[in-house]
């Protein structure tokens, strides 16, 4: 896979790092993203969260409503990807 870091999405990436308010966050992405865009980035998010307290797929599915697939997808990054997930609920978790 061809790798997509370059200059600018640099420059998008400290961007997003440099908004400091849930209100400069939520303009910033409703201008980007589609609304279910935002949509599905919080469900999958919400998924690795609930993937990381052990809760299983069928209860997950049930709570949030994603597909098996996008489950299967979220599990394998959370747990083979770059630790990007591991990172931010760290994060939530601090906060």
């Amino acid at each position: 896979m061809e790798s997509f870091h370059d200059e600018y999405t640099d420059k998008l990436m400290d961007t997003i790092a440099s908004l400091k308010t849930r209100k400069d966050c939520y303009d910033f992405f409703e201008d980007v993203c589609t609304i279910k865009e935002i949509i599905d980035m919080s469900k999958r998010f919400e998924a690795a969260k609930l993937l990381d307290t052990g809760l299983g797929y069928k209860e997950i599915i049930e709570k949030i409503g994603l597909s098996t697939a996008t489950l299967s997808r979220v599990s394998k990054a959370l747990n083979y990807g770059t630790g990007g997930y591991k990172k931010a609920i760290t994060k939530k978790k601090e906060n």
